[in-house]
């Protein structure tokens, strides 16, 4: 399928750059384009392998009706004029997902978790649980390793574990999962991507796609927007959160089909948001016959996965937290929660055109707000309306300082932007990494 064609990659990146470093060896046309200057040791090998690689900002005239295939990188939105233009040429517009699936041996078990927020905490648990049991699993996709990147290392018995976001599921049509799960569905994430939240609940619909009654849904069943995409969905359903379903928290500890796992005090990462997390990871774990103790080991040690409610260090009686992952305000809601004492909150990033009205019931420990990046006058407004102290400065260096010289002993400085970092850094990684590199230099 993917032999002897000429392919489009849009975007290089990281799943653009894998995708045309494996294609190369099919006797494949390859050309990759990108507007923005790419790392040259990775434009040396791809050109010694034969791969057109292209720098510029006029990519649609490169287009035309010969090519077979274009790979777009899924941070491309669906309206691009290079995505318009392919499509009206009737060349098939896919993902490094979707072509790397055609790759993957059918008898491999592949786990898709996707949602609006607690994708990389469930699939990190998911792989932990399995290994814990000597399963042979995998972790990847949009926790940072493309797919295409690990098929030499899938073996007979391998188990993929695949983080996918909404932007990946945009392109992708005969890819189908043994399990999927839904952890949640929040109107405010990624509207301005999809246009409208119709258009979003209908990509994250799509995990499900090609499912039978074969095939297995865990669904969150606390949450009505998950529910109402998964209502008419063919997958046998499972679901957690509430006390009749097959995973619930009851009397202090979490149950499956009424067996006691954990108890809550056993588990080292707290917060309702990951006890979800972790309820949707049993049932999925329990489904490849993993035991009680071996869920107990991981929950025993586990204390979150990086740039999520992070904690980098006490320094003069004042803790520091790295909520880097938070791009939108269910995630900083849930940030907010995990704090009783005085809170100095650092906002701000890319403008998406969302408000941030709804964060204002969970305020009442922030003393300051650091709002800087594009929307730092939008946070100054929101801060102004609810007579919560602001400071408006440009960069994430200088609030991160500001909040530095401003926090008292007890406080606790949290970076939880409630907006995507692209506006001064290239993710959320980055952002979280410049905070915790000025804290630790303390």
């Amino acid at each position: 399928m993917f032999e002897n064609k000429k392919i489009f990659i849009l975007g290089m990146a990281r799943s653009g750059y894998e995708s045309a470093k494996f294609l190369s060896s099919f006797n494949n046309n390859i050309t990759i384009v990108d507007g923005a200057k790419q790392d040259e040791n990775h434009v040396l090998e791809l050109e010694n392998l034969g791969v057109k690689v292209i720098i510029t900002e006029n990519q649609k005239e490169l287009i035309d009706e010969t090519f077979d295939y274009m790979i777009k990188n899924p941070g491309i939105k669906y309206d691009n004029e290079c995505v318009v233009k392919a499509k009206d040429l009737n060349i098939k517009v896919i993902n490094e997902l979707e072509m790397a699936y055609f790759f993957i041996n059918k008898k491999t078990k592949i786990i898709g978790v996707t949602g609006s927020n607690g994708k990389t905490t469930t699939v990190t648990l998911i792989d932990l649980f399995l290994k814990q049991q000597g399963i042979n699993s995998i972790l990847c996709g949009n926790i940072g390793f493309p797919v295409i990147s690990i098929l030499d290392k899938i073996k007979d018995d391998s188990v993929l574990v695949i983080e996918i976001s909404d932007h990946q599921l945009c392109d992708m049509y005969d890819f189908k999962t043994n399990i999927s799960v839904l952890t949640n569905i929040y109107k405010e994430v990624h509207i301005d991507f999809h246009d409208s939240f119709e258009r979003y609940k209908n990509m994250k619909k799509r995990i499900f796609n090609n499912h039978t009654n074969d095939d297995l849904a865990v669904i969150n069943s606390g949450n009505t927007n998950s529910l109402d995409v998964t209502e008419h969905i063919d997958s046998k359903k499972l679901y957690f959160g509430n006390s009749t379903d097959i995973c619930c928290v009851y009397n202090d500890g979490i149950y499956y089909d009424r067996d006691l796992v954990i108890s809550l005090n056993d588990i080292r990462l707290k917060g309702n948001h990951n006890y979800e997390n972790i309820m949707a990871a049993i049932i999925v774990a329990k489904e490849f016959n993993v035991d009680n103790e071996s869920i107990k080991k991981v929950l025993n040690n586990f204390s979150g996965v990086e740039h999520r409610i992070e904690f980098v260090r006490e320094f003069n009686k004042v803790t520091y937290y790295n909520d880097s992952k938070s791009t939108n305000n269910t995630a900083t809601i849930t940030a907010l929660q995990s704090f009783s004492n005085p809170v100095i909150l650092l906002m701000g990033g890319l403008d998406r055109n969302l408000e941030f009205d709804e964060l204002s019931d969970y305020m009442n420990n922030v003393k300051y707000i650091i709002s800087y990046g594009e929307t730092k006058n939008k946070i100054n407004d929101f801060a102004s309306k609810y007579s919560i102290n602001c400071e408006v400065v440009d960069t994430l260096e200088v609030a991160t300082k500001k909040a530095i010289n401003l926090s008292t002993e007890g406080d606790t400085v949290l970076l939880s932007p409630a907006c995507a970092s692209w506006d001064q850094f290239k993710c959320f990684e980055d952002r979280g990494n410049e905070f915790k590199k000025i804290v630790n230099e303390l």
